[in-house]
């Protein structure tokens, strides 16, 4: 059967073999490249030609990769990200100027040949054999798309580069057989069109649109003459031509571009001449890529979204896919993030916690009822310098988190609303000594926990009886381990997977009566969600940071949403929100209280205060603010933070004012409800101090430290000596 010709008269094989026909006999050069004649490398016409029709005859143009853009939930820009710094635009987006310039100076007859430019490539042979080097090219601009399709399908690969610009006979070969294909397809303005966006222009900038912005701050549309002349010329070698690090060879070309334009009567001689006699007026943009240049401390925010994408299967069905798609780039991305709350973080953190101290602060405050994250900070930013990080010391470690902290006594209120939800009284006492063993045997969801270890309070005075409300506002360790004693341990631990609060490591909450003084590591965006449960009726909202999303064309793409879950009756998060109150209006938490809003949190150290901790909320947001060491080394005894020495660090004179302010200028402007609550009688008795680490509302008495049996040590658990081990009284 015949081959299929097209209008001029020949197959696209027959083309193909003219063109390798006159390169082999000339033995020179192929296509605009200086290569050993054919028959050197053992190839003849015939044999190439038949190799040519063995190329399949698609070409598969994969997306441009292109610049993320991160926004914040009133559209503000956070960040942008990209592997290739580029912003796809249309021809009506670009210049008319850079259009003829990058015709004039790369291929002149661009409108007159096919694929392949023949009198070129014989010109090329001539021009070469005179020199006797390369010192003309024939390559079309076509051809030189082709070519930059291969190495954007390579991508950051060194390989895959290295075969996408081999100077050999195949891959021109190649190149050529799909160089048809796209005349034939696309036609002459779509071709110049991609390949005015898919060029490296130097400086980090691939595409037209990115390489104004970088070198002139301005849009492709808007460039002049003599700045796309300049743009064009960098295409041969952006390298040696780069106007920022060489302006006089960078002129010499620019100029080069002009005469070229002039010559073809794109532009008048006169305006070539104008236009060469400017000296090159640079206003460079440097690149700002990823998370590191985000504004306000949202740094870690901006990476969260990045994992956030690369981990739920709404973005494809693989890490690889969602890889290849969070590269490919070209995404508008909106999220949660409240401008008005992440600067309160920033600020607030800013004042009470330097980044040079020896521990570090962070905070994170979701919106309860749809989980979205207002704000994610710390005190030492993002990025790789001295007292800096990319540790995102608000999350858990499969987010980019570290270990995790103990959460200390803001792990009780998990324990109190898992004893209400059993039928437990808010009215319930307990003899509460200063010190006492755990009771043995303690039930779990799969047998029975069994010890001989002690716990005790913080200050010898603390000795009950007490109730529910005074033993949380004093945060009375012998309280709630009775409590948790009667109720058995499985429902505490159920309660906290009702709301989300688990280890930060992943593993599975240990089953053992400790858990109720916080001794297992948790994030501060775990500890914040979880709370936001007390202050939405008793439910639950998985925490959220992304709202919308639309691709490089501007379709929405589908993102993950909240779940919601009942973890609690309404009536037991309004004895909660009871208990909680107190704790900020008489109890250890009272520096943390808002003036004029309703509000309940918890205080809590962890065991030896490697760190301290406050969790607390309002109706319509909750936050948590953890202080401490990221290595679990530095405890916080005779230690300066902020600029104000501590003797030992409290979660109420530390993490208690840094949330106070943060959700002060977090909340400011915006409505004021307040936290239903129920009556408990429970009158308190005057009694001083707080167990945990706390002071409490009467004069602060130091403690002894220790859960253990010596003095400062740990609760020995088999199995668990690093995990639970340990004390000052802190959990």
């Amino acid at each position: 059967m015949p081959k299929k010709r097209d209008g001029g008269g020949l197959s696209k094989t027959q083309q193909a073999a003219k063109f390798l026909g006159v390169s082999v006999l000339a033995g020179a050069v192929l296509a605009g490249l200086a290569l050993p004649a054919a028959g050197a490398l053992g190839l003849t016409a015939k044999g190439t030609v038949e190799g040519f029709d063995d190329i399949p005859a698609n070409l598969k143009t994969p997306p441009l990769s292109q610049r993320t853009r991160i926004l914040d939930a009133d559209g503000g820009e956070i960040a942008k990200v990209y592997s290739r710094d580029r912003t796809v635009v249309g021809l009506k987006d670009m210049s008319p100027y850079i259009q003829k310039a990058i015709v004039a100076i790369e291929d002149a007859r661009f409108y007159q040949h096919g694929a392949i430019d023949l009198k070129g490539i014989l010109r090329a042979v001539n021009k070469n054999a005179q020199s006797g080097g390369v010192s003309q090219g024939a390559s079309t601009l076509t051809q030189q798309y082709v070519k930059n399709v291969f190495v954007e399908e390579a991508g950051d690969d060194p390989d895959k580069v290295a075969q996408a610009t081999q100077q050999t006979i195949g891959r021109k070969i190649k190149e050529l057989k799909y160089a048809i294909q796209v005349e034939k397809e696309l036609g002459k303005r779509k071709i110049l069109q991609n390949y005015l966006n898919i060029t490296f222009f130097g400086q980090q900038a691939y595409g037209v649109e990115a390489a104004a912005q970088r070198y002139f701050s301005k849009s492709a549309k808007d460039l002049n003459l003599q700045e796309s002349a300049l743009l064009a010329g960098l295409v041969q070698s952006p390298s040696r031509y780069d106007p920022v690090n060489d302006p006089q060879e960078a002129t010499r070309r620019r100029n080069t571009v002009l005469q070229r334009m002039a010559d073809l009567k794109d532009i008048t001689q006169a305006q070539a001449d104008a236009a060469a006699k400017k000296p090159i007026k640079l206003a460079v943009s440097r690149p700002k890529n990823g998370c590191i240049t985000a504004t306000d401390g949202a740094g870690f925010f901006c990476d969260y979204i990045r994992k956030t994408f690369l981990g739920d299967k709404s973005f494809g069905k693989t890490r690889k896919i969602r890889a290849q798609r969070w590269n490919e780039g070209g995404m508008t991305i909106r999220t949660t993030l409240d401008p008005q709350t992440q600067k309160s973080i920033q600020s607030s953190l800013a004042e009470h916690v330097y980044d040079d101290d020896p521990v570090a602060g962070a905070a994170s405050i979701v919106e309860p009822g749809t989980g979205k994250i207002l704000g994610m900070g710390q005190s030492r930013p993002y990025g790789f310098g001295a007292n800096q990080t990319v540790i995102n010391l608000s999350v858990d470690h499969r987010m980019g988190g570290g270990a995790g902290y103990q959460p200390g006594s803001t792990f009780k209120p998990v324990i109190a609303a898992a004893a209400l939800e059993q039928g437990t009284s808010p009215e319930q006492e307990y003899p509460s000594p200063y010190r006492m063993p755990y009771p043995s045997p303690v039930q779990t969801c799969d047998g029975e926990w069994q010890g001989t270890d002690t716990t005790q309070n913080e200050n010898k005075e603390e000795v009950g009886p007490y109730g529910m409300k005074e033993a949380t506002a004093k945060s009375v360790n012998t309280y709630f381990v009775q409590l948790i004693s009667d109720m058995g341990i499985c429902p505490a631990v159920k309660m906290a997977q009702k709301m989300g609060i688990e280890r930060s490591d992943g593993k599975p909450l240990q089953q053992v009566p400790s858990m109720t003084l916080g001794v297992q590591e948790m994030s501060p965006l775990t500890m914040a969600a979880g709370y936001a449960a007390f202050a939405n009726g008793g439910e639950y909202c998985s925490p959220v940071a992304i709202e919308s999303i639309t691709d490089a064309r501007g379709r929405a793409m589908k993102v993950p949403q909240t779940s919601c879950r009942s973890a609690m009756s309404k009536k037991t998060a309004d004895t909660v929100n009871t208990l909680l109150k107190g704790v900020v209006e008489d109890g250890t938490g009272k520096e943390a209280g808002l003036h004029g809003r309703d509000s309940a949190g918890k205080t809590g150290t962890s065991d030896s205060r490697y760190a301290a901790w406050f969790v607390g909320y309002t109706p319509n947001a909750a936050g948590a603010v953890w202080v401490g060491d990221p290595q679990h080394k530095r405890k916080m005894y005779d230690i300066t933070i902020g600029g104000v020495p501590h003797d030992k660090v409290y979660g109420a004179d530390t993490p208690g004012p840094i949330w106070r302010d943060a959700m002060t200028g977090a909340l400011d402007g915006r409505p004021a409800p307040g936290l239903p609550t129920v009556p408990i009688d429970d009158p308190v008795k005057d009694k001083s101090g707080g167990d945990d680490g706390d002071k409490g509302p009467g004069p602060h008495k130091p403690g002894r430290g220790g859960h253990g049996k010596k003095p400062g040590g740990g609760l020995h658990i088999p199995g668990f000596p690093d995990i639970l081990g340990g004390g000052n009284g802190g959990w």
